[in-house]
């Protein structure tokens, strides 16, 4: 299996051809699936993984099959180490050791990715939870941790970035949250 240090992403309006597509991308190029089923509206995500060179080809695959059931297609390169067992909720901290909590939230699950890496590149934060499109109408969100002057300008930074594409739903940065705030994630 190749390094997993980027992300390439299929959003379709069918589920059949998304299938079809996930086939294909598979086929084209040794990548590691994180994540391929319907999300809200009747679409269908799918996110692979891999090296640059095989993510974008995997991703060029899946979408010349999807002619007209295409919604977005995208390869984020590079990526920090952290992004990815953070779309997995693999991170596991104890709600005592969070310190604040900074929370961005977009339109678009590919999005939510790119906003990720910038805040974890930005400051000294942990990626708790990147969520994407499930039970969100297709919207993605990231939930980071760290000091407060820390999350204040990683959720900045982050923000910019989905500003920048029209994608910035909201934002949130909480000194000191409550561990009931973790009772159903961490």
């Amino acid at each position: 299996m190749p390094e997993l240090n980027s992300i390439g992403l299929l959003e379709l309006t069918s589920v059949a051809v998304g299938h079809v597509a996930l086939d294909a991308m598979l086929k084209a190029a040794s990548v590691e699936v994180l994540l391929a089923r319907s999300i809200c509206s009747g679409k269908y995500l799918i996110a692979v993984a891999g090296d640059v060179a095989s993510t974008a080809a995997a991703v060029e695959a899946g979408a010349r099959l999807a002619p007209g059931a295409l919604i977005e297609k995208r390869t984020i390169a590079r990526l920090h180490p952290a992004v990815f067992p953070a779309i997995g909720m693999a991170v596991d901290i104890a709600p005592s050791e969070v310190r604040s909590l900074g929370i961005i939230e977009t339109f678009s699950a590919a999005s939510i990715i790119d906003v990720a890496d910038t805040a974890v590149k930005t400051a000294n934060v942990i990626l708790l939870r990147i969520h994407l499109a499930m039970a969100l109408g297709g919207k993605g969100f990231v939930v980071m941790t760290g000091d407060v002057s820390s999350v204040e300008a990683a959720v900045e930074a982050g923000c910019k970035v989905a500003a920048a594409e029209g994608m910035l739903v909201a934002r949130g940065v909480i000194a000191a949250p409550r561990k009931e705030l973790f009772r159903d994630w961490i």
